[in-house]
């Protein structure tokens, strides 16, 4: 599988990133089946997985701890993404009072010691700042991160769901710098495409991330988008011998700024396929027939 390089940054990620955020919510959290999903990932190629400290109610990344402390040698062949600043209410915190967002220095530092802990790594190839924060101080934000590339404990940082003007302030208090934004999209969610985010990444040097690049699940949901987008994806599923939840994460891959798609599924069957995704083709006029479809109505 071909990787993209992330921004100005040494690291090369897979093509596709496995999105690790439902694996408590597996039948079966054993470290036997989370292993075998991180086989299926690897037999293709993909080698990134993106882990938040939140996912699972703080569960997600101590299962994958788990299969990485039984195998040594299973670190080395991937690259693991965390992300931190959502507190959540939860009862493993039964003291907060609401949800919020902390980039505090103490709060950052201590959030990836404990995804390095839960994930039985002493490095993190990639931590993002999971949710822009109203009451971020640039400088004490920027300066903490910066000590943790410098430590070796993370080998670069990024953010997340962040708008231009949120991550040039950061970038503007690092010295190291912004990998990726990781932001919705989807054919259901198309903003970034036209609102300026992408062109700025591009600009800025920073390689996109797509969550939720199935909207959820709602690309299959029955609704006035869907039942327009189900002829062609039936047709172009036909055409290329491919599912149609395949058709729409290689639209996504079809865009020049290398996007790259977090996907999420606890069905073997499913991962096995995944690398199936880039063998399909969307040309342009297809790209912009799927957009037509969505939107329900022609690019102006």
């Amino acid at each position: 599988m071909q990787t993209v390089q992330m921004g100005k940054s040494d690291l090369q990620f897979s093509r596709l990133v496995y999105g690790v955020w439902r694996l408590a919510d597996a039948e079966d959290t054993s470290v036997k089946h989370v292993r075998e999903k991180i086989d299926l990932c690897l037999e293709q190629g993909i080698t990134t997985f993106d882990h938040a400290d939140i996912y699972g109610d703080y569960e997600c990344e101590k299962l994958f701890g788990k299969a990485l402390a039984a195998d040594s040698d299973l670190r080395s062949k991937m690259q693991l993404i965390s992300k931190c600043d959502i507190a959540l209410m939860s009862d493993k915190f039964p003291d907060r009072r609401v949800k919020f967002y902390d980039t505090s220095a103490e709060y950052i530092r201590a959030s990836a010691e404990q995804s390095l802990q839960n994930l039985s790594t002493d490095y993190l190839d990639l931590l993002l700042i999971h949710r822009p924060d109203p009451l971020m101080n640039a400088a004490e934000t920027g300066a903490v991160l910066d000590e943790l590339v410098d430590s070796g404990k993370v080998k670069a940082i990024g953010v997340s769901n962040f708008d231009v003007w949120d991550w040039r302030l950061l970038q503007a208090n690092m010295r190291h710098p912004l990998a990726t934004n990781q932001i919705e999209m989807s054919l259901l969610q198309r903003d970034a495409f036209t609102n300026g985010a992408l062109s700025a990444m591009q600009l800025d040097g920073i390689t996109p991330m797509a969550w939720s690049p199935l909207g959820g699940g709602a690309l299959f949901a029955d609704t006035p988008e869907t039942r327009r987008l189900a002829p062609l994806f039936e047709r172009l599923a036909k055409e290329q011998d491919a599912s149609a939840d395949h058709v729409a994460l290689a639209w996504l891959l079809a865009h020049p700024a290398n996007i790259l798609p977090v996907v999420g599924t606890n069905n073997p069957e499913r991962i096995k396929t995944l690398s199936n995704i880039l063998n399909i083709d969307i040309d342009r006029e297809t790209w912009f027939e799927l957009w037509t479809a969505a939107a329900g109505q022609e690019v102006p």
